[in-house]
């Protein structure tokens, strides 16, 4: 099988997955390529509400490949950090579905979602330290960020790979499953998801990412939307509310 992406939406959830079984999951320069205008259509599918990205098999991503770096080591970097900008700037909730080694540019991937779940048994690495590469500043920034300064260094000074007990302890992840949990885990959360206001989750993303110059533009939605209005409504009603805005279509 030639390296992809492949990906479907069913109910009201896009799923990427990363297939390159030949390599562990690594991110061809055409799989890097790709993302960004993937993404692109999601966001604009007024259909999906939820994204998860998770990889073929019994891995994640092992990175990015690398019989490309031999060539233009700068390269194959710019591509990962134009897929992790556009995954970060995907204005719906995304989740990683983790299983087996999530390292290098697959922890670049990981660490963009909003949200990390494992299956026990998996295996973090940020590994440029092995290579002599810099990693980029804003992806840097980000796992301090999400892990703390002693962790971050931890990563990238040794770039040895952590367990699921580790991650978990220090933010990597946020819940880690028992093998054959994954999946339904993953659904049951994404289910929640959709279910919610996405004006709500796109206004707390933008948020939570550290962006300040769309307040007003927030608030000015937030004024006599219709989400809260059958949210109020439904809570006084004992229902599940039908919420309607969309990202897709508003912006």
């Amino acid at each position: 099988m030639e390296p992809q992406l492949s990906h479907q939406v069913a109910d009201s959830v896009a799923t990427v997955v990363i297939r390159h079984p030949a390599r562990r999951n690594a991110m061809t320069a055409a799989m890097w390529r790709a993302l960004p205008p993937l993404l692109d259509r999601f966001a604009r599918d007024p259909d999906v509400r939820a994204l998860v990205l998770t990889g073929a098999g019994d891995t994640f991503c092992a990175g990015a490949d690398i019989t490309a770096l031999r060539q233009e080591p700068e390269e194959p970097q710019n591509l990962a950090k134009a897929a992790e900008e556009a995954l970060i700037a995907f204005p719906k909730p995304t989740v990683a579905a983790i299983r087996g080694h999530c390292v290098g540019g697959g922890a670049q991937l990981a660490v963009a979602c909003d949200l990390r779940l494992a299956e026990e048994g998996a295996r973090f690495g940020v590994t440029p330290a092995r290579l002599g590469l810099v990693y980029p500043a804003a992806s840097t920034r980000r796992l301090a960020s999400l892990v703390g300064p002693s962790t971050a260094k931890y990563l990238l000074f040794t770039a040895e790979l952590i367990d699921t007990g580790r991650a978990l302890r220090t933010g990597l992840v946020d819940e880690v499953l028992p093998p054959g949990g994954l999946e339904a885990r993953v659904a049951e959360l994404t289910r929640v998801l959709v279910s919610r206001s996405q004006l709500t989750q796109a206004a707390a993303k933008e948020f939570v990412n550290g962006r300040a110059d769309r307040d007003a533009h927030w608030a000015e939605r937030a004024r006599g939307n219709g989400d809260a209005t059958e949210g109020i409504a439904a809570f006084l009603e004992r229902r599940q509310p039908r919420f309607t805005w969309s990202v897709s279509t508003s912006g």
